[in-house]
């Protein structure tokens, strides 16, 4: 290969570019369309940008049923925005809704606005979101009333019971528990609806429950200082020495629960009372109806000997036909000191009821006074059947002149007052008395001793079989002889006796002879009577006229 052919030739250079004046640019029509659109374009911007309301964000345990561009949020049925996007929070424990509001929708900013996804729901209150079966789930949307703007809300997961624009007011009632109640239960008056249960919530200590109740307007001035509330809910069923009872506030409050308000018969008139008054909800109407002195009852200890079967907690303690107090617990003691048992009952006393005041029972001294008197007198509680059917027991204050003394004591935590046996345990044990003397009857001693008297029988009545069969065989011939000459005898007195026998006829004689005699003697006395001188001188021969 030779040097030139490794080295080709090299190509020839481009000709010099020829330089030209530009000609002056004239506008086509063709550009006018593009133009007119943009303008168009613009001014629907510059238009929706007017009309487009703010925008919020709401947070929602889940997006169920929310839909970006789809899902509308409603305020009394009328759009008022619509849902934008949708994403989940960081730490993934909630969503977050960004909501397009309207241009007319700035009021619905208040800071105390709830929202809610309305869905079908059951609740107590009724049944609720139908309509989105078919419709598909909206926003609800509670327009609140605060003057500070918010951007961002906490979702409700269920609709609130009652909306900010309702008339009436709430109450706060405080409760042991919540019992059948829920959101959404009933309020009555008087067995009327008047408002319903919006919230409840535990208290810090644990143990009350505070619940929020609204009362429509005008029912709302009803409630007054002097109000009680109670639970209406359910069945109201007690069994008790009184017997069964039932009681229902409704027909409604046997599934949903219930709460009932009323001021007592006898309280004096009051102003109404305010928003967020706080109340007491009793457990049901005898406890809320109590007088305001019985509320904090004293507490006092009975020890019964006897078994307390058939006493129960919420027992009556009566006196004399009047209740004064119920029993509260009962308890087992060991008593070293005797080798036994005794069962004190603790119980709710209300001495006003039995007509002590408050201040009587302020002193120490007083009280004591009291108690001792009462005591002197015979005072004494006593178990006793309140319902033969059920067995159940209540106490019964009485006085008993000739009961044992006892000793009472209210220097300790609680008085401890006298107690005596029932008449139930007394007739136990006369009965138990009566059953060991029967035990102590020989009777298998006795049985012998009869079997001994009946064979006994038996021989003396076979003795008198063999007697008789002597007497029919010895002395009947000889009875029946001496029939015969009673016969024979009888009817020869019948032969004296009859009337044509001579013995009848001397007779006859006789008594003719002897009434003669009689006359004659008659008329010697008269004459003797007339002339007692005859009996000396003798009868003279002639009378004189």
């Amino acid at each position: 290969m030779t040097e030139s052919d490794s080295n080709p030739p090299m190509p020839p250079a481009p000709p010099r570019p020829e330089l030209r004046r530009r000609a002056r640019w004239l506008p086509s029509l063709v550009w006018l369309i593009p133009i007119v659109a943009a303008i168009i374009g613009l001014s629907l911007l510059i238009h929706t940008l007017s009309e487009r309301g703010p925008e919020i964000t709401v947070t929602f345990r889940t997006a169920d049923g929310l839909a970006p561009g789809k899902t509308p949020v409603r305020y009394k049925a009328v759009d008022i925005g619509v849902v934008k996007s949708l994403r989940l929070a960081r730490d993934r424990s909630h969503v977050i809704a960004t909501i397009a509001l309207s241009n007319d929708a700035n009021s619905f900013l208040a800071k105390d606005t709830r929202f809610w996804v309305v869905r079908p729901r059951f609740a107590v209150s009724g049944i609720s979101g139908l309509e989105t079966l078919l419709s598909g789930a909206y926003i609800g949307v509670d327009a609140g009333k605060s003057d500070v703007r918010s951007d961002s809300f906490a979702g409700l997961e269920v609709p609130p019971a009652v909306s900010t624009d309702a008339s009436g007011k709430q109450f706060v009632l405080r409760a042991a528990d919540l019992g059948s109640l829920d959101i959404g239960s009933p309020v009555y008056y008087r067995r009327v609806r008047v408002g319903q249960v919006v919230a409840y919530q535990l208290e810090p200590n644990g143990q009350d429950l505070s619940l929020r109740v609204f009362v429509d307007k005008p029912y709302d001035q009803l409630v007054t200082a002097n109000t009680r509330f109670w639970h209406a809910s359910g069945i109201d069923i007690k069994l008790d020495a009184g017997g069964l009872k039932v009681n229902t506030q409704a027909l409604a409050t046997m599934l949903l629960g219930g709460v009932a308000f009323q001021d007592p018969d006898n309280a004096k008139a009051a102003a109404a009372a305010g928003e967020d008054t706080r109340f007491i909800l009793a457990s049901d109407q005898a406890e809320a109806m109590k007088p305001l002195d019985e509320l904090k009852p004293a507490l006092a200890v009975l020890n019964f000997d006897q078994s307390v079967r058939g006493l129960s907690p919420g027992a009556a303690l009566d006196f004399r036909g009047i209740v004064v107090g119920q029993v509260r617990s009962i308890g087992i003691e060991y008593q070293r000191d005797k080798k036994t048992f005794r069962f004190p009952v603790i119980v709710e006393l209300y001495p006003s009821r039995m007509g002590f005041s408050p201040r009587d029972l302020d002193d120490k001294q007083k009280t004591n006074d009291i108690a001792e008197t009462m005591n002197r007198r015979g005072l004494r509680a006593q178990l006793r059947n309140g319902n033969l059917l059920t067995g159940q027991l209540y106490v019964a204050f009485d006085f008993f002149p000739k009961a044992a003394p006892a000793k009472v004591s209210v220097d300790g935590p609680m008085p401890e007052l006298a107690t005596t046996p029932g008449t139930l345990d007394e007739l136990q044990a006369k009965l138990g008395s009566i059953v060991n003397k029967i035990d102590n009857v020989p009777f298998e001693q006795i049985g012998r001793d009869l079997r001994t008297s009946m064979a006994a029988l038996d021989k003396m009545l076979d003795n008198a079989d063999k007697l008789m069969a002597q007497v029919d065989g010895n002395l009947v011939p000889q009875f029946a002889a001496a029939l015969q000459d009673a016969r024979q005898t009888l009817q020869a007195a019948n032969q004296t006796l009859a009337p044509n026998a001579p013995l009848q006829q001397d007779t006859r004689r006789m008594m003719q002879e002897l009434t003669r005699s009689a006359a004659s003697l008659r008329s010697l006395t008269d004459y003797l009577e007339r002339h007692p001188e005859a009996l000396l001188r003798g009868k003279a021969d002639t009378e004189k006229p």
